[in-house]
């Protein structure tokens, strides 16, 4: 099978941690180890969040007083990309020793019209408090608003059409290659009046790229691993449940927020919809499990999986040649 995997930004760092460098190629390397067994039997795309780490260069960008202007998103995205692209790239060598493995920055095109330019929602960076976000936004001319009990810095997050660099990858996936791309959703950018590529100042749900991603290169599966079992209908009730096997009409029906899990739910019944294939959501090592359909959320056209056959069923072997003997 050809699987494209998103990775949650929690596969890098979890809620709480410091993001020193030494605590996000620790968490690279436990996710690693529970994504190498797929890459041994499957051909392999890995996508990743970038949230936090872009967040931090932002910060760092905007107070060194050595530029007369911060970095623009689009090129803080794609320092992100090579940095956390660096860390799975070398964790995956030394998992997958004698396998090639590539990992590439690459750029996402947009819309320049899209709307979400005019309405900021994608949260970056770290979390503050109500006060330190209002100077930020006063100092700085940042868009912050409410994430939970604290604060974060927004901005847009216009919908991906297609990865520039597709063709490529798909190149390398038919070498033999395991593929780290996509970072953070890939680069934003548009084409100007020239007709030539621009980079523009957003950030791209990776979830919503890995989607179309994975519907350009005819992907037989869309995993998007994150910190949760499976999708839960009804969250935070008494009713609060799992959610095992479902089709897209049934989950876009039950409504799931737009900061959590409205963009995954979005991103996977995309996928389900355009290719009649599977996508699922679930924790990050159960990865193995999810596409044995033993674990997670798994969404198909007709709400029904039970494992790998059902969607590249095992190629029938020639019967039995015999020589009839005179």
């Amino acid at each position: 099978m050809r699987i494209v995997v998103a990775l949650g930004g929690n596969a890098l760092l979890k809620r709480g941690e410091r993001p020193d460098a030494a605590v996000q190629i620790d968490n690279v390397e436990t996710a690693v180890r529970a994504l190498a067994p797929l890459a041994e039997e499957h051909e392999l795309v890995i996508t990743h969040g970038n949230g936090p780490q872009v967040g931090v260069l932002a910060l760092e960008s905007a107070n060194d007083p050595n530029l007369s202007e911060p970095y623009p998103f689009d090129t803080l995205g794609a320092q992100t990309q090579g940095m956390i692209g660096y860390w799975l790239l070398q964790a995956l060598q030394n998992n997958l020793p004698g396998r090639h493995v590539a990992s590439i920055v690459n750029q996402t095109l947009v819309l320049a019209g899209d709307p979400a330019f005019k309405n900021p929602t994608k949260f970056v960076g770290q979390v503050y408090s109500k006060e330190e976000a209002d100077a930020f936004a006063a100092e700085r001319g940042w868009v912050m608003k409410a994430d939970g009990e604290y604060y974060r810095r927004v901005v847009g997050s216009p919908r991906p059409q297609r990865v520039i660099e597709t063709r490529l990858i798909r190149t390398m996936l038919s070498a033999g290659a395991v593929v780290v791309c996509a970072g953070g959703g890939g680069v934003p950018v548009i084409r100007n009046e020239f007709g030539k590529l621009q980079g523009v100042e957003a950030v791209v749900d990776k979830d919503l790229t890995a989607a179309v991603l994975a519907e350009a290169l005819e992907a037989d599966a869309l995993m998007i691993l994150t910190d949760v079992p499976a999708v839960m209908a009804d969250y935070g009730t008494p009713t609060q449940r799992e959610i095992h096997r479902s089709t897209p009409g049934a989950m876009r029906d039950l409504g799931f927020a737009a900061g959590s899990m409205g963009p995954k739910v979005d991103a996977a019944c995309r996928f389900v919809e355009l290719t009649g294939d599977m996508a699922a959501i679930g924790r990050l090592e159960d990865a193995m499990a999810i596409i044995a359909g033993t674990a997670g959320t798994v969404i198909t056209p007709g709400g029904n999986y039970g494992g790998p056959d059902d969607i590249r069923p095992p190629v029938p072997q020639p019967p039995e040649t015999r020589v009839r003997r005179a």
